[in-house]
C-alpha cells in the first residue's frame, strides 16, 4: 500500500488530521494561521475561514525542509556544473553522488524531495476537492481554488522535471486503491500542468492588498506557464504568454541585481512568485525554513550557516570583464559583502552563495540562519530571457535581441564600457549568447541542472559520469518503489 504520511484524506471515511494545516504561524501576513488542537475532517471544511487556513498552510508548507533545503540542493542543484558542494570534505558526502552523477534509488534526499512535492500537492488537492462545497464568497472561493491549481502545478513542474513520469494524484485518495498509483506519461503531467495553469491564470489577480501579497498571481500562472513550455520547446506559446506577462504592466526589473535579493527588498517589482520565509517573533519553531541557513558562509563568528551549495570556478569565468552580477552572485571568502559582513578568510570553502545570504546583523539567536530570506522562485528577467530564446528558436533575431538586450542594459548598472550589446542575428550564435545570459543571470537560482539538460549539452557539460538516456532524470525513490509492491518502476539505468 502506498505511504499514507503523503497525503491527507478527504472526510469520507479515513479521516484528517486538520492540526497538519497549521504548521506554521506568522504575524501580519497570509501565514498567519493559529495554533489549534487535531480536528476531524467533519468538522473541518465548512466556514471561509476553514479555506482560508488551509489556503494558509499550503503556502506555508512551500518552504519546508524537503522543499528548499538539502533534498531540494540535490536534486535541483548539485547535478550543475554551477556548484560545489561546499562545506569541508566529511560533511553531507553523499551531496557528491548527485554532483558525480553516481546517486542510486536509496539516497534519502531523492525520498525527502518527492515527499516535499506530494505533500505540497495533497495540500493542494485538499482544497480542491473541499472548499467548491463551503458556502462562501463566490469570488474568494474562485481565488482559492486557481491557488490551489497553480501550486499543483508548481510541484509537479518540479516533479516531472527532476524524475520524469510520475504518479499524477488529481484529488485525496478515498479508496484503498487510490493510495497505490503508477507513473503518468510526463506529456500527461505535462499537459495537466499546462491546464491548471491556464484555468488559473484565468481567474487570479494580477496584483493583491499588502494582506496576501505572496500569493500567486496572474502573472506567476502566465509565467509558469512559459517555462513549462520552454521545456516543452512550445516556441509560438512562450512568445505569448511572456508577452502576456509583460503586457501586464506591473513587472519590470529592479534596478540593482545584489540588492534585488536582500531580505528589506522582498516581493519587489522584479518578483513574480516569491516563497515566504520569515522570523516570526518569539515563535523559533515557525521561524523554520532553512533554505538559506543551509548555503550561508561557514563561518565562526558569528555562527554560520552550513556553507553548502557554492559557486564553481566554472560559473564565476562565465561572467564577463566587470559584470556587477558577479558580486551578486558569488561571496568571496576574506573579503567583504556589500553589506559590511567579513567573511573569515580561514572559512573551508573560497566561495559562497550571495543570493541566499542575509547580513549576520539579521541573525537572531535561538532561531535558524537566515530563516527570513526569501525564495524568488519566478522573476521579470527569466521571463524577458525565456521570451529572447523562444523568439531566437523561431526566427525572431530583433525581438530576441531587444529582450536580451533589456536584461544586459539593467547588468551594467549605467556603466557603458560594459556588457556590450549583443548584435548576432546568426541563430547559433545567438542562442549561445542567451544561454551565457541565462547562467550568469539566473545562476545559483536551482535551474542551470534542467536548462543543460533540455537543451541537450548533459554530456558535453556535466563529465563522463552523465549518461544519455539515463542522467536525464533522477532515480525514482527505492522506498516508494518498495511500498508500492512494484507498481511503481525505476527509471532506465538505475
Amino acid at each position: 500500500m502506498k505511504n499514507k504520511k503523503h497525503y491527507l484524506t478527504a472526510a469520507t471515511g479515513f479521516g484528517v488530521i486538520a492540526a497538519m494545516f497549521f504548521v506554521q504561524g506568522c504575524k501580519k501576513s497570509f501565514l498567519d494561521v493559529a495554533p489549534a488542537t487535531s480536528v476531524a475532517a467533519t468538522q473541518f471544511w465548512k466556514t471561509q475561514n476553514d479555506a482560508t487556513e488551509a489556503v494558509s498552510a499550503m503556502y506555508a508548507d512551500l518552504h519546508n525542509y524537503n522543499d528548499l533545503a538539502f533534498p531540494a540542493l540535490a536534486i535541483e542543484s548539485m547535478g550543475s556544473d554551477d556548484i560545489t558542494k561546499g562545506s569541508v570534505p566529511t560533511d553531507a558526502s553523499f551531496m557528491n553522488e548527485y554532483i558525480n552523477f553516481t546517486v542510486t534509488a536509496g539516497e534519502g534526499q531523492l525520498e525527502g524531495f518527492w515527499s516535499g512535492m506530494y505533500n505540497n500537492i495533497n495540500f493542494a488537492n485538499q482544497i480542491l476537492a473541499n472548499v467548491p462545497a463551503i458556502n462562501m464568497d463566490g469570488s474568494l472561493k474562485a481565488r482559492y481554488l486557481a491557488e490551489a491549481q497553480f501550486i499543483r502545478a508548481y510541484d509537479y513542474f518540479r516533479l516531472v522535471r527532476a524524475f520524469g513520469d510520475v504518479p499524477l494524484r488529481l484529488h485525496p485518495p478515498v479508496s484503498t486503491a487510490d493510495y497505490n498509483l503508477p507513473r503518468t506519461p510526463k506529456a500527461a503531467v505535462y499537459a495537466q500542468i499546462q491546464a491548471d495553469l491556464k484555468a488559473a491564470a484565468s481567474v487570479l489577480p494580477a496584483t493583491y492588498a499588502a494582506a496576501d501579497i505572496g500569493h500567486a498571481t496572474k502573472g506567476a500562472a502566465l509565467a509558469l506557464n512559459a517555462k513549462v513550455d520552454l521545456y516543452l520547446k512550445d516556441w509560438t506559446d512562450v512568445v505569448t504568454l511572456t508577452n502576456q506577462v509583460t503586457a501586464l504592466g506591473i513587472y519590470s526589473l529592479f534596478p540593482d541585481f545584489e540588492k534585488m535579493f536582500r531580505t528589506q527588498n522582498k516581493n519587489n517589482v522584479e518578483s513574480i512568485f516569491e516563497i515566504q520565509n520569515m522570523l516570526i517573533p518569539n515563535n523559533p519553531a515557525a521561524s523554520n525554513s532553512q533554505y538559506s541557513q543551509v548555503q550561508m558562509p561557514r563561518v565562526t563568528e558569528p555562527a554560520g550557516g552550513w556553507g553548502f551549495n557554492d559557486p564553481s570556478p566554472s560559473l564565476i569565468a562565465e561572467f564577463e570583464s566587470g559584470d556587477p552580477r558577479l558580486k551578486g552572485t558569488v561571496i568571496v571568502t576574506g573579503t567583504t559583502t556589500p553589506e559590511g559582513d567579513m567573511i573569515d578568510a580561514t572559512a573551508p570553502d573560497p566561495y559562497y552563495n550571495m543570493k541566499s545570504y542575509v547580513p549576520f546583523a539579521q541573525y537572531v539567536s535561538g532561531y535558524n540562519q537566515g530563516c527570513q530570506q526569501d525564495f524568488m522562485a519566478l522573476r521579470y528577467a527569466e521571463v524577458l530571457l525565456m521570451n529572447a530564446e523562444a523568439n531566437a528558436e523561431a526566427g525572431n533575431s530583433t525581438a530576441a535581441l531587444a529582450s536580451l538586450e533589456m536584461v544586459r542594459a539593467r547588468a551594467r548598472e549605467g556603466n557603458a564600457n560594459i556588457l556590450p550589446k549583443v548584435t548576432t542575428t546568426d541563430q547559433t550564435q545567438l542562442l549561445a549568447a542567451i544561454y551565457h545570459e541565462r547562467r550568469v543571470e539566473l545562476g545559483m537560482e536551482f535551474d542551470r541542472h534542467f536548462d543543460v539538460i533540455r537543451i541537450g549539452q548533459g554530456p558535453a557539460l556535466f563529465g563522463p559520469n552523465f549518461k544519455a538516456g539515463k542522467s536525464e532524470v533522477w532515480p525514482i525513490p527505492q522506498n516508494e518503489i518498495d511500498i508500492s509492491a512494484g507498481v511503481l518502476k525505476q527509471n532506465p539505468g538505475y
